[in-house]
């Protein structure tokens, strides 16, 4: 780890920075130096998983397992139990002032270490401000033997700053078969649709007629009667052979399917460059639902880039930081892949 911060600036906006260091210093830099307090919109970080172990890259090839034993060492995983439950604690209450009110923090772990780290976070952020543990799949079924059942899935834990973050509403498409199953009717036209009622529990003081009849006891119309007319007028309201309306919903009139927090699509790279690299489809899912177009995206423990190529192909600035020289060089590589101008300025910040 260098005892100076290196700040390398990106030429073609200054608001996006890589700095080589120490993230505890880094991110003291960015409150005290760069004024980001209550500034940054979104935190992605994916810090070592406390396995004791050290990740090398040898040949062009990331060792994806910490298990190899030539190399050279993209970085180092030893600090291990409650001594690492602190190491990220510190750094959560930084990043908790760095964040703005609308601002989210996901933080990627395992099923070792992430129900503590839950613990302590509820104790930074707040227990309200916890949103989801989200469960991604990353890797194929494993068949070795082991007194357990396979491991193939790791951890993502959800915060807000407080109760209005940024919220894009994400949305998956359905699949052919969702849609068959989903929306089992079709019309005339061939158009696949679905019925819902019009009406939800609780029973109005005073309800009106629609039709000339009245929502069933104890529940109320779910719009006004008004807006249910002119649903009928279009052509939009379903009667059943009991006289019983239902709003018609059509398939391809549809958003797609709501995200839930079990994430089967996002396996990590088969052949990464850099150990532990992230599948960039997930992030950007969280930069397009919890940041806006003029957000500031931070990862401190930046990696091979991936969070902060994601934020770039997405229109937002960001931030990187990272103690691994190899680390740097990999997201050097990374941003200067996107960018044919890619030729950074450099500064230095003396470590006291």
């Amino acid at each position: 780890m260098p005892s100076y911060l290196e700040i390398i600036f990106i030429p073609f906006d200054m608001n996006n920075l890589l700095i080589h260091g120490d993230n505890i210093a880094g991110l003291e830099y960015l409150l005290t130096e760069v004024n980001l307090k209550g500034k940054i919109d979104l935190v992605y970080i994916d810090p070592p998983f406390a396995t004791g172990a050290a990740f090398v890259v040898s040949d062009g090839r990331a060792s994806t397992i910490s298990s190899a034993r030539s190399g050279d060492i993209a970085y180092s995983d030893k600090v291990k139990g409650s001594e690492f439950v602190e190491e990220i604690r510190k750094r959560c209450i930084l990043l908790r002032e760095l964040l703005s009110e609308k601002g989210s923090l996901y933080l990627h772990t395992d099923y070792k270490i992430g129900h503590y780290l839950k613990v302590m976070i509820d104790e930074v952020f707040g227990v309200n401000n916890f949103r989801n543990d989200i469960t991604r799949v990353k890797c194929n079924p494993k068949n070795f033997s082991r007194v357990g059942y396979g491991n193939i899935k790791d951890m993502i834990l959800f915060y807000t700053k407080s109760e209005s973050p940024i919220w894009n509403e994400p949305r998956w498409e359905y699949a052919e078969r969702d849609i068959e199953k989903l929306y089992p009717k079709v019309d005339k036209d061939g158009r696949r649709y679905t019925t819902v009622p019009i009406h939800a529990p609780g029973e109005s003081a005073n309800p009106q007629p629609f039709k000339g009849i009245l929502p069933p006891k104890g529940r109320h119309w779910r719009t006004d009667v008004s807006v249910l007319e002119d649903l009928d007028n279009k052509g939009l309201i379903e009667w059943s052979a009991k006289g019983n309306p239902r709003k018609i919903n059509y398939a391809d009139e549809s958003q797609g399917k709501r995200v839930q927090d079990v994430w089967l699509d996002y396996k990590d790279p088969q052949y990464p460059k850099y150990p532990t690299e992230k599948n960039q489809d997930f992030i950007d899912l969280i930069i397009q639902t919890s940041s806006n177009s003029d957000s500031i995206v931070l990862d401190c423990y930046c990696g091979s880039g991936t969070t902060l190529k994601s934020a770039a192909e997405n229109g937002r600035k960001w931030i990187g930081i990272d103690s691994s020289e190899i680390a740097i060089k990999s997201t050097k590589e990374k941003i200067g892949s996107q960018q044919t101008l890619f030729s950074p300025g450099y500064d230095f910040v003396e470590l006291d």
